[in-house]
């Protein structure tokens, strides 16, 4: 009889052999499938080669076998956002906008290098508020509304057309009831289904590549028709016009030390307003101006430029006004304690017949700044100061140079909230204020302001006749993702004029 370390002894030879076996399998397996691996390429595109790989780069996965999960604490490293239900767009058909994927293939129309990927997009923003104004010489107090519409049928991944009406208002006065004032209209119903913009823009490149079926290193985005253009934070140009524009993007220097740099080019045909040139109404007279320019912004100097230059050319009688705006900017953080932006506007080369007063010209200097305090996201103090010589004007923009000064000198853009003068002719000043925004679910803004005169303030055709000084509120909640309140208090000092005051009160709703 055996013993079982005995029958252990006996069976080893034979599982020795078996193991041998298994051993031999794996590794005539491992050597055909390097072999494999190392024979056969993944599909990629003919400019594509595989590199090796460094194992020295990579290291161990960290442990946290020591540390508790908290799944608020990596919120925290976010500053607190959460995942939210974005507003959904009234009508959407095709391929959706903010979703994640993965997307439907595209479809090979104008190129496998440029497939098509159509939606159509219908969705915007209806404005109701209720105000009371003091404009000095009249009283009212009325509930305006506001409907803004945006139409965008994408084609491509980098072609698509855009439109935007505002059926509920015209020229600028909004659909209205009036229930307080010596002068009120009661019911004042605007209708308007003109577009206020209609344009195409794509690239030049990516079209091209889709045509030839080749690669390209052309990046050259452009755009057509009825177009919105916004340069300096509208502070230059902020203006939807008639015409066409495009760019050369998205290029770097390393011997200047420039890590972007763009510069735009464009003109337009119609629809383009200045304050510098008006009708016998004093109407803007936008359908006799036309504009060409160019304008630049380069990332260097640890901060970055912008810089323009543009001519507005009168038509129909208004060739008189013609005018030249040249601008520069730079813009840095120093220190981690301040943010500065440094603009200077300079209006030019109008010749006015019969010397008469000239509507553009000078130049002026603005200084935006905003301190970086231990919470830069939601606690921003700032200080904006400005001075303007002679009457420098933007190059196309229906309001005043000073719009983004403060929120004295802004308009609400629906129940005409009174402003301070926002021209900046022969004017100094300033504002300052705080903005805070809690834990970024609210808003709150205060204001103090003040423009001073230089010079002769019965000056022929200047804006402001007087000193004024102005105090500001602005309070805004999003109610739900969809939903807004806002409210907007405002009081202006005119030292020989009467004063203006008004307050709003305004619920926003998207879709």
């Amino acid at each position: 009889m055996k013993t079982k370390s005995n029958h252990f002894s006996a069976d080893l030879p034979a599982k020795v052999a078996i193991l041998a076996g298994v051993v031999g399998i794996v590794m005539v397996s491992n050597m055909g499938l390097n072999a494999y691996a190392a024979d056969v390429v993944p599909d990629m595109s003919p400019d594509v080669r595989p590199v090796g790989t460094d194992l020295n780069l990579f290291r161990a996965d960290p442990s946290y076998d020591s540390s508790i999960y908290n799944s608020d604490d990596q919120i925290k490293i976010y500053g607190g956002k959460r995942g939210m239900d974005e507003p959904r767009p009234l009508l959407e058909l095709g391929r959706p906008i903010y979703q994640e994927g993965p997307f439907k293939p595209g479809i090979n129309i104008v190129g496998t290098k440029n497939l098509l990927y159509p939606g159509l997009s219908i969705y915007g923003d209806l404005r109701t508020a209720v105000a009371f104004n003091d404009a000095g010489a009249a009283e009212n107090g009325l509930i305006a509304t506001r409907l803004n519409v945006d139409v965008d049928l994408k084609l491509t991944a980098t072609e698509r057309i855009h439109a935007q009406l505002r059926p509920l208002d015209q020229g600028g006065t909004f659909s209205k009831f009036e229930f307080f004032g010596d002068d009120r209209q009661q019911g004042d119903i605007r209708l308007d289904l003109n577009l206020e913009s209609l344009f195409f823009e794509g690239d030049a490149g990516a079209i091209a590549a889709g045509f030839t079926d080749t690669y390209n290193g052309l990046d050259l985005p452009f755009s057509v028709g009825l177009m919105p253009l916004l340069y300096q934070n509208g502070i230059w140009m902020d203006d939807a016009i008639t015409g066409g524009a495009f760019a050369l993007s998205a290029m770097s220097n390393k011997t200047l030390d420039i890590s972007n740099m763009d510069f735009s080019f464009f003109a337009g045909f119609d629809k383009v307003t200045t304050p510098a040139i008006v009708d016998d109404q004093n109407a803007l007279a936008d359908h006799s101006v036309h504009v060409f320019g160019v304008a630049t912004f380069i990332e260097a100097n640890n901060g970055y430029w912008e810089a323009g230059i543009g001519r507005i050319d009168g038509q129909d009688g208004f060739n008189e006004l013609s005018y030249t705006s040249a601008t520069l900017a730079f813009t840095k953080r120093y220190g981690g304690i301040i943010s500065n932006s440094l603009r200077a506007i300079y209006t030019f080369d109008q010749d006015r017949d019969n010397n008469a007063q000239q509507t553009a010209d000078g130049w002026m200097l603005l200084a935006e700044n905003s301190l970086i305090t231990s919470l830069p996201s939601t606690f921003v103090p700032y200080a904006n100061f400005w001075v303007g010589f002679d009457r420098p004007q933007p190059l196309a923009d229906a309001t005043g140079l000073l719009k983004n000064t403060g929120i004295t000198f802004e308009t609400n853009g629906l129940t005409g909230l009174p402003k301070l003068d926002d021209t900046g002719h022969d004017t100094f000043g300033g504002a300052i204020g705080v903005e805070y925004l809690f834990n970024l679910d609210q808003q709150v803004v205060a204001e103090i302001s003040s423009v001073q005169i230089m010079g002769d303030a019965n000056n022929v055709g200047r804006a402001a006749v007087d000193d004024q000084y102005g105090f500001g509120l602005r309070y805004q909640l999003p109610i739900s993702p969809s939903w807004i309140f806002r409210a907007d208090a405002m009081y202006g000092i005119r030292t020989s004029d009467d004063d203006v005051a008004g307050v709003s009160a305004e619920l926003r709703v998207k879709f």
